[in-house]
C-alpha cells in the first residue's frame, strides 16, 4: 500500500519555510504538482521550485498575504491556471512573533494569529472549495499545534490563533462533507527541522522527558501525516485533530 497522488494538485501556504520545504517535497514525492505559496521569501520558493521539478512533477510559486481574501483568491486564479484545480489544499502559513505573557502580550499580536490562523482557513475555504465541489472532492489539512491542547504560559496568542483554526475546521468538515471533500487538521510538537540540524540543537532533555516516546519528531513525520491525510488513504476521515507529538498530547475521547 502506497500513498499516490498523481495527477492531484496540492497547494502548500508558508511552502517557503522550514516545515513547508519538507511537505512540499514529500507530496511532490507522492506524485501531486505543487504549487508552493510564500509571502517574502521568493528566492527559497523558486529554489523549491526547480528542486521539485527536478522529481519528475509540475510546481509554480504565487505569493500572497493570506490574511487577505482578495490576495487569495488572485491565488487560486493563478494556480488554476498553471496547474489545474488544486484537489489539496495545506494551510501552514503563520506570522512569527515573542511570546510573553498575557499583560505583556501586544494586541496586534492577537489580531495576526487571528488573521494568519483564522481568516487564513476562512480564506482558503472560500477560494478552493467551491472548485472541490464542482469536482466532486477534495482535501483540506490544517498545521495546527500541540500547544491548543497544552495552554502552557507565554502562548496565549498562538493558542487562541489555533483554537480558532479549530473551531473553523470542524465546522466546516460538517459543511462540506456531503461533497467528499475531508477537513483534517495536524497538530505537531515541537519539531526538529533543518534549522535545529545546522545548529546542532536537535536534542532538549526538559522537552524530551516530557514525551512518552522520549524524543522530538521530525519535519518529515509531519509531512507524512500530511500526505496521508491528502490521499484516497483518508478518504473517511474528517473533522479530525491529529497530535503527531510522541504522545505528548492525547485529546480525550
Amino acid at each position: 500500500m502506497q500513498i499516490n497522488l498523481s495527477g492531484k494538485t496540492a497547494l502548500i501556504t508558508g511552502a517557503s519555510g522550514q516545515l513547508g520545504r519538507v511537505m512540499a517535497r514529500t507530496l511532490a514525492g507522492c506524485g501531486a504538482n505543487v504549487a508552493i505559496h510564500y509571502r517574502g521569501n521568493a528566492a527559497k520558493a523558486e529554489e523549491l521550485k526547480t528542486e521539485l521539478e527536478a522529481m519528475g512533477v509540475r510546481a509554480l510559486t504565487v505569493q500572497a498575504d493570506v490574511t487577505k481574501l482578495d490576495e487569495v483568491l488572485a491565488m487560486k486564479e493563478t494556480v488554476k491556471a498553471g496547474l489545474g484545480t488544486v484537489d489539496i489544499v495545506v494551510a501552514n502559513a503563520v506570522i512569527q512573533y515573542q511570546w510573553t505573557s498575557v499583560l505583556e502580550q501586544a494586541i496586534e499580536d492577537y489580531v495576526g494569529q487571528f488573521e494568519s490562523c483564522v481568516l487564513q482557513s476562512v480564506h482558503l475555504a472560500k477560494a478552493f472549495v467551491p472548485d472541490m465541489i464542482a469536482k466532486g472532492g477534495g482535501r483540506l489539512v490544517g498545521i495546527n499545534t500541540e500547544c491548543a491542547m497544552q495552554n502552557f504560559p507565554t502562548q496565549s496568542a498562538y493558542v487562541a490563533g489555533k483554537r480558532g483554526m479549530d473551531g473553523v475546521y470542524r465546522v466546516l468538515a460538517k459543511e462540506v462533507g456531503e461533497h467528499q471533500i475531508t477537513v483534517n487538521q495536524v497538530a505537531p510538537g515541537w519539531t526538529i527541522s533543518d534549522r535545529d540540524r545546522e545548529a546542532g540543537t536537535e536534542r532538549s532533555e526538559s522537552y524530551e522527558s516530557t514525551v512518552p516516546l522520549k524524543r522530538r519528531g521530525t519535519d518529515q513525520e509531519i509531512a507524512n501525516v500530511v500526505a496521508f491525510l491528502a490521499s484516497d488513504l483518508a478518504s473517511f476521515i474528517t473533522g479530525a485533530y491529529v497530535p503527531v507529538s510522541g504522545g505528548n498530547v492525547m485529546p480525550a475521547i
